[in-house]
């Protein structure tokens, strides 16, 4: 019986954000997106999960399909840094200490911090007025098998809720710019994380194992 109650490994795939320019289109990732993350398996239902996410995220007025924002024209782009604790729920049992090809969904949740850059608009063109951070509730759902004896491959779509309206320069903080916000600055911005990660298995057989 392998003794696999570790998994760390790579996320790779595309980004994408919703707020106050260009499309809401929720799920349609267009930047690429990387990171680490680290599983630490409780259960064969449950599992603590730690991670860091990098990104680039971008939208264009242009690419919406309301007219009052393709004719405004505006477009930005930012950058994502982000580390994340939260708990990994299995919907079916995924027991990794006896290599029997096994699949289950999942969904993972928690609390993210992230830095980005607070932007501001003025003439049509953004610019950066520092760089801050802010706290966001990611929300995952993914599918999972394990491909190999060690190796586990998942595919998932992680949308993020942030406790920030500034991601896109509408609502900057700075109170000198006040004047400059526009679009609804009463909803926070959203991004999203949507790609493969594969975990290599490793570790101390846990205690709810039965000793043979």
């Amino acid at each position: 019986m392998n003794a696999q109650i570790h998994e760390i490994g790579v996320f790779a795939g595309g980004s994408n954000y919703i707020g106050d320019i260009g499309p809401t289109t929720f799920v349609a990732p267009n930047e690429l997106a990387f990171g680490l993350l680290y599983k630490w398996n409780k259960s064969p239902r449950h599992s603590w999960r730690f991670s860091y996410t990098q990104a680039k995220i971008t939208s264009k007025d242009s690419e919406a399909n309301s007219p009052g924002r393709t004719q405004r024209g505006y477009n930005f782009e930012n950058n994502i840094k982000e580390v994340s604790l939260g708990l990994e729920f299995n919907f079916f049992d995924f027991n990794l200490h006896e290599f029997i090809p096994k699949i289950t969904p999942y969904i993972h949740s928690g609390l993210s911090y992230f830095a980005y850059d607070e932007k501001f608009y003025i003439n049509g063109k953004q610019k950066t007025d520092y760089t801050n951070g802010s706290f966001a509730i990611p929300m995952t759902i993914g599918i999972k098998s394990n491909v190999l004896d060690h190796l586990i491959l998942a595919f998932e779509v992680g949308s993020r809720y942030a406790m920030t309206d500034n991601l896109d320069g509408s609502n900057p903080k700075n109170k000198n710019l006040a004047p400059l916000k526009f679009g609804d600055i009463n909803s926070k911005d959203w991004y999203v994380f949507s790609g493969f990660t594969i975990t290599y298995t490793f570790g101390n057989k846990p205690c709810y194992c039965v000793n043979k």
